[in-house]
């Protein structure tokens, strides 16, 4: 069965509205009858005495354009009526065969048609709309990494975003910090010293990216692991800059998507810190 984008479906609501507003006004210059007054023989619509032919040929114009417009909505809806001995019609398209003998259609049906074809658009656009919105990945907070939600789970809940990102980022540097036993310097200094290139000191232990850092071969990034062992101390310092040093400084509240963007970004490079190795000068080998 084919699927049609709720946007599409609602295109084609506005077109049966706007045949039904055109039909509407046509049948104002009308006569209306139905198959038993016609006895089967006659047209079921006749202009009415002392209208203006001019207008009802305008007004004839306009309903054949809209129905044109509108016919498509009858036929992905399944609104055709069987005839007998001719099949199955869309009443929209062949509104005009009511003025030939031997009618087919009544007013009666092609409004009754419409009004189901609107019933079931709605019916489609609510359950495409559904559809679009269960196939639209969701953002679960939770799942972030585990530092980043503990620290900001609390203040995130009662909608304090710009605290809930400041204490994600601090809560990183902290875990970071007693990891390496690092608490004798600032948070900058910190993430400066701890992924920066070159070997460890006493006392100063480093966060290192695994492999062989001359390895050309490497495929995590072009260029081998070098540059991606750097690239850790310039996201480091990236992200301390612009989005830690603001939530820490200013007061200007973010908005729930701007929270999410911003621990997103701290859960990432939570994720990358926890792929790197320990690497400290007392130790004969890196943990």
């Amino acid at each position: 069965m084919a699927t049609y984008s709720a946007e599409y479906l609602k295109r084609l609501l506005a077109a049966v509205r706007r045949f039904e507003e055109v039909f509407g006004r046509w049948m104002e210059t009308q006569e209306e009858s139905d198959h038993v007054q016609s006895r089967g023989l006659f047209p079921t619509v006749r202009n009415k005495d002392g209208q203006d032919r001019a207008t009802i040929r305008r007004l004839e114009l306009d309903v054949a354009e809209a129905a044109g417009a509108a016919a498509r909505a009858v036929t992905i809806t399944g609104a055709q009526i069987a005839v007998a001995g001719v099949g199955v019609l869309d009443p929209i398209e062949n509104w005009s065969l009511m003025s030939a003998p031997k009618a087919l259609f009544t007013p009666q049906e092609v409004r009754t048609t419409a009004a189901r074809v609107r019933g079931r658009l709605s019916t489609m656009i609510s359950e495409a709309e559904a559809a679009a919105e269960s196939a639209t990945p969701g953002f679960a907070p939770s799942e972030l990494h585990e530092v980043i939600w503990t620290a900001a789970a609390a203040h995130w809940t009662t909608h304090q975003y710009r605290v809930a990102v400041r204490e994600a980022s601090e809560a990183l540097t902290v875990h970071w910090k007693e990891r390496l036993g690092r608490n004798d310097v600032d948070d900058t200094v910190f993430w400066q010293q701890s992924l920066s290139p070159g070997e460890p000191e006493r006392g100063r232990p480093k966060l290192a990216w695994p492999g062989d850092p001359t390895d050309k071969t490497n495929r995590s990034m072009r260029g081998g692991m070098e540059p991606l062992a750097k690239a850790l101390n310039s996201l480091a310092t990236g992200l301390n800059l612009t989005v830690r040093n603001v939530a820490t400084h200013t007061r200007d509240e973010l908005s729930e998507q701007e929270g999410m963007e911003r621990l997103a970004a701290y859960s990432y490079f939570a994720r990358l810190l926890d792929q790197c190795e320990i690497r400290r000068a007392e130790e004969a080998e890196s943990t």
